[in-house]
């Protein structure tokens, strides 16, 4: 069968779209592998499909996959190309839509400007939640990386759909992405892995961030990444309440005011080609 497809990006963090709402096929982990293969498939970070709701008062539901062929609960990239695609394509008419995800459901709107804000629900710091393992809730936790590093790292441990171990540095450029990412992400304290966020502070209204993505690894950006650091920086008393996120593939604009208020994130959202796949 021919499976249309669409191909996207919000700040080269690149997805796959599949509308499963007019047209239906089986998505196995074995293909998504084979289909995110930059070589031998399409290329992407995340293969993100359309769905009906299951909540009647929800517009859509939003499935993320990784390039592993792993389920994600959240992407904050994603969501904003989701709105693009789901208008491009007709199936809504809408500027505000309602999303169900896997870990509860989020707001899409379409700005005058074009871009799309994103309400992200409020961040998760209670470590059983997130999960991590900790005996409390704490701004930032000592995790030990040996054998591998001799001295631990200070991380902060949130949940903003998905979880995320952000970790300051003094300069992304030279930060050690490639090693310590990984090492982070598998971690045994978090058991459902993790998004590894290495933030450098600018000023109070400007950071700069590098995100490893749990099953997929560095990508140019990272949209619950920028929640998440914003809400490590605010909690650690050096960030405003708006602040740019500049990462790899672009900025980013999130803005959280504390305590029980939700994350709001506005960013762009391309589309590059459509295509047809025979599976």
């Amino acid at each position: 069968m021919l499976l249309r497809f669409t191909k996207m990006h919000g700040l080269g963090n690149d997805f796959v779209m599949l509308d499963l709402i007019s047209q239906r096929a089986h998505i196995s982990p074995e293909l998504i592998r084979q289909l995110a293969d930059r070589r031998l498939g399409i290329g992407f970070d995340q293969l993100l499909t359309v769905r009906p709701p299951e909540d009647p008062d929800m517009d859509f539901r939003y499935t993320i996959y990784n390039a592993d062929g792993s389920e994600a609960e959240q992407c904050g990239n994603g969501a904003r190309c989701f709105l693009r695609f789901v208008r491009d394509q007709g199936l809504t008419t809408k500027s505000s839509i309602a999303v169900e995800t896997r870990n509860g459901s989020i707001q899409c709107n379409l700005e005058k400007d074009g871009n799309i804000t994103v309400d992200m629900g409020r961040p998760v710091l209670q470590p059983s939640r997130i999960p991590f393992l900790a005996d409390a809730a704490e701004i930032d936790y000592e995790l030990s990386l040996a054998p591998h590093c001799e001295a631990p790292v200070r991380i902060a441990a949130i949940n903003v759909g998905n979880p995320h171990a952000v970790m300051n540095v003094e300069c992304v450029d030279s930060a050690p992405v490639e090693t310590l990412g990984p090492l982070i992400e598998a971690h045994p304290r978090f058991p459902e892995k993790v998004n590894a966020g290495f933030m450098e502070v600018v000023s109070r209204k400007k950071i700069r961030l590098r995100v490893f993505e749990r099953g997929v690894g560095e990508t140019r950006a990272c949209g619950t990444g920028a929640c998440a650091a914003v809400v490590a920086g605010r909690l650690q008393g050096v960030l405003d309440e708006s602040v740019e996120v500049e990462l790899p593939g672009g900025t980013l604009v999130i803005s959280w005011a504390g305590d029980s208020d939700n994350i709001r994130m506005t960013g762009p959202a391309c589309r590059v080609y459509e295509g047809r796949l025979q599976i």
